[in-house]
This record gives structure tokens, C-alpha cells and sequence, in this order.
């Protein structure tokens, strides 16, 4: 049976394997499995063993369990809700200030965390009804909270960036380095488009009341005194990656120290608090493994049937120049992410993908940060994009999920422009990088 035969049969069993309600993680190893048996016989499980034991024993991914547990940590004692207070009383008198100061919320969370459901829940909890009581639109205090969120995928220490790197085997502080300007970029075009239309139409934001704005000077000490300490965790864990001091996986380290002895200054750390946090850090690792270990089972096979080569042929054969090529695999990261969750696209995608890109002529760094803003864009995408259900698990019920995705459709817009900017002037993601290394 030729390539190209194989190719459709396993994609089609994929579909029919996941309409039937299975779990990515075993649909992808059950695919494995049975294409590698059915072609190689026995001796391909034990490709598919060396091929997840070799994943999994990369050092760097240590980061990952550590950072989600300093994300764990740092949301369980009460640093988002002080952050928000702290940032809402700054606000003034500014038209739309509420929703500004929840998106540079969300990038420092992002900062702190690099987790983007968390995020969501918190600001869905915190922001949505604050806006909402200060007759904000709806529609610009949904889109807020979820474009804002999902900067998590772009802001450093990103897991998205963490597993790109470990698959496409490009080094992690680089990326790190390189995504500083396109995330900064995007929530900058967030916040200009919140200023504008709160300019061009107040009611859809308007500015703080007065009594808000007259709050005494110490109590506004009070408030940013309370953050002080989760703020210089984050400053701790990028400034000891980027001045050399410590590895990703050492900084990861330092972050969970960090976010512990934080949240005991604030007297908050308890064992109900460390036990929670745990828990959701043991469920986020399981369920990435697990996603690992099926993807790279797939992959792993494929390539032995000579799969890469083949769907590299395909895309270099495309009657388009090198950025034509990248554009459609964009379309298809689109695509895709409407349907499935990032840890499998970036496990099933990158091992095709990223060679063809080397081949071109282009940076493997450039070319994962436009996939990790595509992966943004995909989070806020109908009809399966995470944030709407993150954010309507805690909205109120009036909210439906229509709703939601009905107001995010200017910021897929804007996520787009963000991503073409990017696409079309590699620049703005490489020179900080440059500029590092030289």
C-alpha cells in the first residue's frame, strides 16, 4: 500500500476515532499501534517505546510540572484578585480603564503563570462582574477577558513555547527571548482598539466614579504593597533565564520556591491551598504525558513508513513561493485549531512541519511564534475555542455561550493582524533576540 493511501486511512480513523467521543491522547496511540503492527509487525512497539521514553527523559521538561505549579500556587493565594483591586484604583478617570487595566492584568498573569485557563476563570471571576455592575457593553468586557487571557500562550514562561520547543528541538530561552515583542505587540493592539472605541462611544466604557478615584494614597499602598512580592517572582524566574543565571528548568525551580514563600508572606499558605494546587498540577501534567505519549507514537510510526517525507513533498511541491508555503500551513494550524487542542497539533504539526521551514530558508524561532500566535487565535475560535467554555463555566447565567463567541469575533480579527504583522516582518520577532546575542 502506497504513502499516500496510508496517509487517508489514518486520518480518516482519527476522525471516525474521535467522533466517536475517544480522548486525543488514545486516539492517536490507538492509531499508532495498530498502523505500526499491521505494517511492521511486533518490532514497532518497541520504536514506539524508545521513541516516548526519549521524549519524556528530556531534562527541560521538568519546566512543566514546575511552572504549572507555580501558576497553581500563585492563583490559589488571592495574587490575581489583589492585582486587580490594585489596578483598578490606577485606572482614573481613563474612558474604558476598566478594561485596559484588565488586559495589563492578564499580561502579568501571563507573565507569572503562562497558564491560560487559569487566567480566564480568574478575570471571568474578578473582572467580568465588575464591568458588567459599571455598565460596561458586554461584548467589549467578554472579548477583553478572553483575548486578554489567552496572551498566556504568547507571554513567557508559556508552556505552548516550552512544548514547541521540546518538539521542534529549538531552544527555549531563544523563543522565550523572541515572543517578548509579538506578545507585547498584540496586547498593545488590544488595549488601542479597547481606547478607541471607548473614545469614539463612552457608554460602551465609562471611566471610574469619582469616590473610586478619591481613594486615599496609603490604601493605594496598601494594595500594590500585597502584590509587591508575587511581581518579583516573576521578575526572579525570565531575568535569571535571560541573564544566563539559571537553565528554563532551574528557573522553574526557583519560580515554585518563589510563589510558596510569596504566598506564606501573604499568609496563605496552607495545606488545603498547597493540596488544590497539587491536584490541578497532577490532572495538567497526566493529561499533557498522556497527549505526549500518543502523538509521538504516531509520528514516530509515520515516519518510519516514510509519512514526513511524504507530506513535506506535498508542501514544497505547492505552485507558491516560501511565504506562500508558510501561509497555508498557517490555514491549517487555523483549521485545525477549531477542532483540536494545541498539544496535538504542535505534536502531530511541528515534526512535519518544521523541517520544511528549515529547508526554506526561514527561522525555526520565527516560525514558532507564529505558531503560538496561531495557537492564541485558535483559543478564542468557534466552534471548540477553550476561552468561551472557560469563561462561561463562571459567567453569569444570563451569558449564554453564543454570546461569547459573538464578542470575540473583533479580536480573532485583531489576532490575525497581530499574526500578518509577524508573518510579514519576521524582524519583530528576531531582533530582540539579535540584539541579545550579539
Amino acid at each position: 500500500m502506497d504513502i499516500g493511501t496510508i496517509t487517508l486511512l489514518m486520518v480518516a480513523a482519527i476522525g471516525i476515532l474521535l467522533m466517536m467521543g475517544l480522548p486525543l491522547a488514545f486516539v492517536t496511540g490507538i492509531v499508532a499501534v495498530t498502523a505500526g503492527l499491521l505494517q511492521f509487525g511486533a518490532p514497532s512497539l518497541f520504536l514506539i517505546a524508545s521513541r516516548t521514553y526519549s521524549f519524556v527523559n528530556e531534562y527541560v521538561l521538568v519546566a512543566v510540572p514546575m511552572f504549572i505549579l507555580m501558576a497553581s500556587i500563585l492563583e490559589r493565594s488571592g495574587v490575581a484578585r489583589d492585582l486587580y483591586r490594585a489596578m483598578h484604583v490606577l485606572a482614573g478617570g481613563l474612558r474604558g480603564g476598566l478594561a485596559v487595566q484588565t488586559m495589563i492584568v492578564a499580561i502579568i498573569m501571563a507573565a507569572m503563570t503562562g497558564i491560560i485557563g487559569g487566567e480566564i476563570v480568574l478575570l471571568g471571576l474578578i473582572a467580568l462582574p465588575q464591568m458588567l455592575n459599571r455598565q460596561y457593553d458586554r461584548k467589549l468586557a467578554i472579548g477583553t477577558i478572553c483575548a486578554g487571557g489567552s496572551l498566556g500562550t504568547m507571554i513567557p514562561p508559556s508552556i505552548v513555547l516550552i512544548i514547541y520547543g521540546l518538539t521542534a528541538n529549538v531552544p527555549i530561552g531563544d523563543l522565550f527571548i523572541a515572543t517578548i515583542v509579538p506578545g507585547l505587540m498584540l496586547a498593545s493592539i488590544y488595549i488601542g482598539y479597547i481606547l478607541i472605541r471607548c473614545y469614539l462611544n463612552p457608554s460602551l466604557g465609562p471611566a471610574a466614579s469619582l469616590e473610586e478615584r478619591q481613594m486615599p494614597l496609603r490604601e493605594k499602598l496598601r494594595l500594590l504593597k500585597g502584590i509587591a512580592l508575587p511581581m518579583l517572582v516573576a521578575v526572579w524566574v525570565l531575568g535569571s533565564i535571560y541573564g544566563g543565571i539559571a537553565s528554563v528548568s532551574e528557573a522553574a525551580g526557583m519560580g515554585v520556591a518563589g510563589a510558596l514563600l510569596s504566598a506564606a508572606v501573604r499568609q496563605e499558605l496552607n495545606w488545603p491551598m498547597l493540596r488544590d494546587a497539587l491536584f490541578q498540577t497532577m490532572n495538567t501534567v497526566g493529561m499533557l504525558l498522556w497527549l505526549t505519549f500518543g502523538a509521538n507514537a504516531l509520528i514516530g510510526v509515520y515516519n518510519l513508513m516514510g509519512g514526513t517525507r511524504f507530506v513535506g513533498g506535498l508542501i514544497t511541491g505547492l505552485p507558491f513561493g516560501p511565504l506562500g508555503i508558510v501561509l497555508v500551513m498557517m490555514l491549517i494550524l487555523i483549521v485545525l485549531g477549531m477542532f483540536m487542542d494545541w498539544i496535538g497539533i504542535c505534536l502531530l504539526t511541528m515534526p512535519i512541519f518544521v523541517p520544511v521551514i528549515v529547508s526554506l530558508g526561514f527561522d525555526p524561532v520565527w516560525f514558532g511564534i507564529l505558531f503560538c500566535m496561531n495557537m492564541q487565535v485558535s483559543y478564542i475560535t468557534p466552534p471548540f475555542g477553550p476561552a468561551a467554555f472557560y469563561l462561561k463555566g463562571v459567567a453569569p447565567p444570563e451569558i449564554s455561550l453564543q454570546d461569547i463567541f459573538s464578542a470575540l469575533w473583533p479580536f480573532i480579527c485583531l489576532q490575525l493582524l497581530g499574526l500578518t504583522i509577524v508573518l510579514l516582518f519576521p524582524e519583530v520577532a528576531l531582533w530582540l533576540p539579535t540584539m541579545f546575542y550579539d
